[in-house]
């Protein structure tokens, strides 16, 4: 395991626009408010998603698309930096009418309703590339 020991700054509290993309703005935000590292937590509504899959043997990722009104039951991830532009790593848990749930990286969705707590860290958080994985993970 590889860590450091961080400590946290500001903290926002945001309403994600209706109709726009959910991981899209939480990057934007970053973007203005010149946040390089931060940690985030949201829920509400989104009105269809796209999530990632990570094939571990293939070392890709499987795209899965919902055209359809979903919950956003629990959204967490963390905000660094990406070639040089602020990448959200965003991981959701979204449930249908029925109950049944879906999860997995989110990449898309498209924002019915959305809060978002964020707590930014003071040092920056860089994303290189990693080996075994073939991820871009925390360069720490």
């Amino acid at each position: 395991m590889h860590y450091r020991e961080v400590a946290g700054s500001r903290e926002f509290v945001a309403q994600l626009a209706h109709g726009d993309d959910w991981r899209s703005q939480i990057e934007d935000f970053a973007a203005h408010e010149g946040v390089e590292a931060a940690f985030f937590v949201g829920l509400g509504a989104v009105q269809d998603a796209t999530i990632w899959y990570y094939d571990q043997d293939r070392q890709a990722y499987d795209e899965v698309v919902f055209a359809e009104p979903l919950e956003v039951a629990s959204c967490v991830g963390n905000l660094s930096d990406l070639d040089g532009e602020p990448f959200a790593h965003t991981h959701a848990v979204l449930s249908r009418r029925d109950g049944s749930t879906l999860a997995g990286h989110l990449d898309a969705a498209t924002t019915f309703a959305g809060e978002l707590y964020v707590r930014t860290f003071e040092e920056p958080l860089v994303r290189t590339h990693d080996e075994p994985t073939d991820l871009d993970l925390w360069d720490l």
